[in-house]
């Protein structure tokens, strides 16, 4: 299974790949950054790319380094804002919502465009559990025309509970705002301060509300709700392959993958619910991310997994994440 965003999706386009780069336009401007998987020639000139590119991206002193091969600077090579908004029209009617895009330190602008179908899935399974079911008198209201035959007073539209979602190692909420599209409870969990601020404002730009925010350790609050006996209807999980919690928490894909797996099996429901893992890890495929899913959940009624990737303009296909996806 290889998944890519809609044509649809016009704020965003991956212009060009190629010798360790790609070229992007979110919205009005076009950035250059390394991708060390684009392992084959330009399809465009250099000049062609210099002539398109407001801004490009040069690794630093981070490069090559674990945890930090992404940090380097931001080079302008025309006028453009510091900070901008573009949005995202889900292939689905009310899936709909804005992302602020900046330029940091870390190479990264606030979207992984690849991500697009895992929001698709998250709002159609999120929608499933938060349905209506109407009532008339103390009997559920099967057909139409028995709705009509009751008095207006014992016509009554009793709301399903809405589905409990936690979004952990969120970022900047797109996975978030795409449950919360959907009518679900949303917890929103990250270590970092800032970044939660960052998704906090996309959710205020998208006109929602209402997302519960959290800046913790992912690790000790699942565990924690773990021992609390708080369970949720969906789960999503986008771990780094290293990082640190706000107290100085360590994390190690490879070493707490498992444990962290596990401990979501503990607290995701029984029956009618669902789990999205993504993994950018270079070292992992999808065999291994359904392998360790199937080893850490039990009751699984379905399961699937893949590759997300990005198409340029020439074709070219560039696998960005592995993407394991499963229900109970």
């Amino acid at each position: 299974m290889i998944e890519y965003p809609g044509a649809n999706w016009k704020d965003y386009e991956l212009l060009d790949s190629g010798r360790g780069e790609k070229l992007e336009r979110f919205g009005a401007y076009v950035l250059a950054r390394p991708e060390p998987k684009a392992l084959w020639d330009k399809s465009m000139s250099e000049e062609q790319w210099r002539r398109l590119t407001h801004t490009s991206f040069t690794p630093g002193a981070g490069f090559g380094k674990a945890g930090k091969e992404d940090s380097g600077t931001w080079n302008r090579h025309k006028k453009m804002d510091d900070q901008w908004y573009i949005s995202y029209p889900g292939l689905q009617d009310g899936l709909k919502f804005d992302l602020r895009l900046g330029l940091t330190s870390f190479k990264h602008v606030g979207v992984f465009p690849e991500q697009a179908p895992n929001w698709e899935w998250i709002y159609r399974h999120a929608s499933q559990g938060n349905k209506s079911i109407l009532y008339g008198g103390s009997a559920p209201v099967t057909s139409p025309g028995s709705l009509r035959s009751l008095p207006a007073n014992e016509r009554a539209a009793k709301p399903a509970e809405r589905p409990k979602v936690l979004n952990l190692f969120a970022y900047t909420g797109g996975a978030s705002l795409a449950a919360k599209a959907a009518g679900a409870d949303v917890t929103h969990l990250d270590s970092v301060r800032q970044v939660v601020t960052w998704a906090r404002g996309n959710m205020e730009h998208s006109g929602m509300d209402g997302i519960r925010w959290i800046v913790e350790d992912a690790m000790k609050f699942a565990q924690r709700e773990a021992r609390r006996g708080n369970q949720y209807d969906g789960i999503i999980l986008d771990p780094p392959a290293y990082g640190h919690g706000p107290d100085g928490e360590k994390w190690k894909l490879d070493e707490c993958l498992f444990e962290m797996l596990m401990t979501v099996n503990r607290i995701l429901k029984p029956k009618d619910s669902w789990v999205v893992l993504n993994l950018y890890s270079n070292g992992f495929s999808a065999a291994l991310g359904e392998t360790v899913a199937k080893q850490a959940f039990t009751g699984i009624r379905q399961i699937e997994s893949g590759e997300l990737a990005l198409a340029d303009k020439f074709g070219k296909v560039l696998p960005l994440s592995i993407v394991v996806r499963l229900e109970r």
